[in-house]
């Protein structure tokens, strides 16, 4: 099977990733106008539609620094199918009987359906895990913040003023009580569909 190739506007990732401010900018007057539309013929306003494509930038802005992003598709297909998924599931959480525009001139890019799908899943497993996080000892919280730091392992340790062993089985403790909580939210069910 043939792998994606990495499309050029990839740089739009790269610079919100290096929050690269004529990027962003030039995101915004490329890219927004279709969002606005849209979300003005679904029930929402031009404040809806900004409200929309910042979460969107925001969204996209950690993906691609917590996991490298690889955009195998234009960034205009896959940024509009998120700011999408965003208003569509927001009017599904706070309208009743709501008559969607059917967006039949989208682009059939499938590929660009299935990053905004993964960004919109990693965008809300973040948040569950964000979540749980909070719901840790604070003994728990700084050595996994301390671990998941890039800085070498001996060095977590010394900071943490614990052996290297000590260190490494309390994150253990640590990972598993969170993966437990994770598994224990409401919302972990929900999340992958």
């Amino acid at each position: 099977m043939r792998e994606n190739k990495l499309h050029e506007d990839q740089k739009y990732i790269d610079g919100l990733a290096n929050n690269n401010t004529t990027v962003i900018k030039e995101i915004y007057v490329k890219f927004s106008s279709r969002v606005i539309q849209y979300i003005n013929q679904n029930n929402g306003d031009a404040y809806d539609a900004q409200d929309v494509i910042q979460e969107t930038i925001i969204a996209i802005y950690n993906q691609a620094k917590q996991q490298k992003l690889h955009l195998t598709c234009p960034f205009e297909t896959y940024f509009f199918y998120l700011c999408k998924r965003k208003w569509l599931n927001r009017l599904k959480e706070n309208v009743d009987d709501v008559k969607i525009m059917d967006e039949n001139e989208l682009n059939t890019d499938n590929t660009a359906k299935v990053l905004s799908v993964e960004t919109s899943v990693y965008e809300q497993n973040h948040a569950l895990y964000n979540e749980v996080f909070q719901h840790l000892d604070a003994a728990c919280k700084e050595i996994l913040r301390a671990t998941f730091s890039t800085k070498p392992k001996a060095e977590v340790a010394k900071s943490l003023k614990i052996n290297y062993a000590d260190a490494v089985n309390q994150k253990v403790l640590c990972i598993g009580e969170l993966t437990q909580l994770v598994q224990n939210a409401p919302k972990f069910n929900l999340q992958f569909y």
